[in-house]
């Protein structure tokens, strides 16, 4: 059993993370996931805090932690939603903000990363599709960390090179996809 006290101070912690989450994660059900799943990261991960004064910023780490895979969870499986059959025409798409033509983007590399070849191929996919740190796709693949570091970026160089021989793609001062359009030219794919 809780005692009072106890359960006042994870109250009050949710009241302070739910407004952190829900600034960056859209829809409520998805903000009740993301809190849960910090919570569920701040109790096995609380033994392995060594500084109690840490605690506040280490939290606001796992937020933001369990935001990003969250994202990339978004990212690696979009939702399929049907427009509801009493509406007769659909509304014309709106336009892409970044994030959302980030995610097309995101969606379309799968091909693209098949592509490269499979030393690239693995360490690629392993890390920015699975979402796997470099470190944990090191271990599973048996290569060192430096060398998992090599790979990943060599692939995603040899990536891009892919990409911009297929597309014009636009980005903005911060390196963000703006805009993404087929290639003039013959197609590559």
């Amino acid at each position: 059993m809780i005692d009072a006290r106890a359960r006042d101070a994870w109250r009050t912690l949710e009241a302070e993370l739910r407004p952190f989450v829900a600034r960056r994660v859209s829809g409520a059900a998805d903000v009740d996931d993301v809190v849960q799943d910090v919570f569920l990261r701040m109790q096995r991960g609380l033994g392995g805090l060594r500084d109690e004064q840490r605690f506040g910023p280490w939290v606001y780490q796992v937020a933001r932690s369990a935001i990003a895979e969250h994202r990339r969870g978004r990212a690696r499986h979009p939702l399929a939603v049907e427009p509801p059959a009493e509406l007769p025409d659909p509304a014309p798409p709106a336009p892409l903000d970044d994030d959302g033509l980030a995610c097309d983007l995101a969606a379309q590399l799968a091909p693209f990363v098949a592509m490269l070849p499979s030393p690239y191929r693995e360490a690629v996919t392993l890390t920015e599709l699975e979402g796997l740190s470099q470190r944990e796709a090191a271990a599973m693949l048996g290569v060192s960390v430096s060398g998992m570091k090599s790979r990943v970026q060599r692939g995603r160089a040899r990536l891009r090179a892919l990409l911009e021989a297929c597309c014009d793609i636009a980005l903005d001062a911060r390196g963000r996809v703006i805009e993404c359009q087929p290639a003039a030219g013959p197609r590559c794919c």
